[in-house]
């Protein structure tokens, strides 16, 4: 099995009257999407902020470049998704579901929905009681099946960011409650900080992807027969660098993390599938 993911996309609205953020826009995004999509896997997940505000435009113009493609495209829902829209119009726009589970032969995948709903001032990541009840059955239904989670918020205090101000999870909301019930391994992947990161904390592996315009690219999770191996893929296009300090420079709640790309053990590992227990 093989799923690639996308970090933080952020496809946005502009201003016709801006010539070359309009070219750049065009550009950029074609460029990464057919990328993206290029690359063969049984899933392709994007990890929340897929758009930049949720607009209308925004979702049907990026939806339009995803079904080019005859893919399994996931979109978990990112907290920018959210800004100008409720999430049933999002939802009913982009055909998505708020969480859900998928049961393969290699492992359980869980999407999960971390996000406050048209609350721009506040971007901090919540899961209501309902959710919460839903994700603990699904914990202990995946038994000691690798157990694969993707939330665009990470669990506070886990990943770079992550114990920063409205980076994170609340963390009054106990999700090591449910997520110590996994037995075997357990990975969460997420987005919204903007940094690469990889971090192992209490038996689960905690996999953040930075902006895609911060760094451009994606990763890819493969299994084999012995081990689950994350690893990064980069674009090299020319021009992708300027195209993105273009748009950002016009973006409204988009600021560049110069810091995104982290170390090279941020961007990759390899889990052996024949132990519980996660590498150091």
């Amino acid at each position: 099995m093989k799923l690639v993911l996308m970090g933080d996309l952020h496809y946005h609205d502009i201003d016709d009257g801006i010539p070359e953020w309009s070219a750049a826009r065009e550009a950029y995004y074609q460029t990464v999407l057919a990328r993206f999509l290029d690359v063969a896997a049984d899933y392709h997940i994007s990890l929340g902020d897929l758009t930049n505000l949720g607009s209308i435009t925004e979702l049907q113009d990026v939806y339009r470049m995803l079904r080019s493609e005859d893919r399994s495209f996931i979109h978990v829902l990112g907290n920018h998704d959210l800004y100008a829209q409720p999430r049933s119009d999002v939802l009913a726009i982009t055909g998505g579901q708020r969480y859900y589970a998928i049961m393969t032969e290699r492992a359980m995948l869980v999407f999960l929905d971390t996000c406050l709903e048209m609350s721009p001032e506040d971007w901090s990541g919540s899961v209501d009681e309902e959710q919460l009840e839903w994700l603990e059955s699904m914990v202990q239904a995946s038994g000691t099946k690798p157990l694969l989670l993707f939330g665009h918020h990470p669990v506070y205090n886990t990943t770079a960011r992550s114990e920063l101000s409205k980076m994170s999870i609340r963390p009054e909301i106990d999700m090591w409650r449910i997520l110590s019930q996994k037995r075997g391994i357990g990975i969460y992947f997420n987005g919204h900080t903007h940094a690469d990161s990889i971090v192992e904390q209490n038996g689960w592996l905690f996999v953040q992807l930075s902006a895609c315009l911060d760094q451009h690219g994606f990763r890819m999770v493969e299994f084999t027969d012995e081990t689950i191996e994350i690893s990064a893929i980069d674009l090299e296009e020319e021009g992708l660098l300027d195209h993105a300090e273009t748009l950002y420079s016009h973006m409204k709640y988009f600021s560049p993390n110069p810091n995104a790309r982290g170390k090279d053990t941020d961007r990759g590992c390899r889990i052996p599938l024949m132990q519980a227990k996660l590498p150091e």
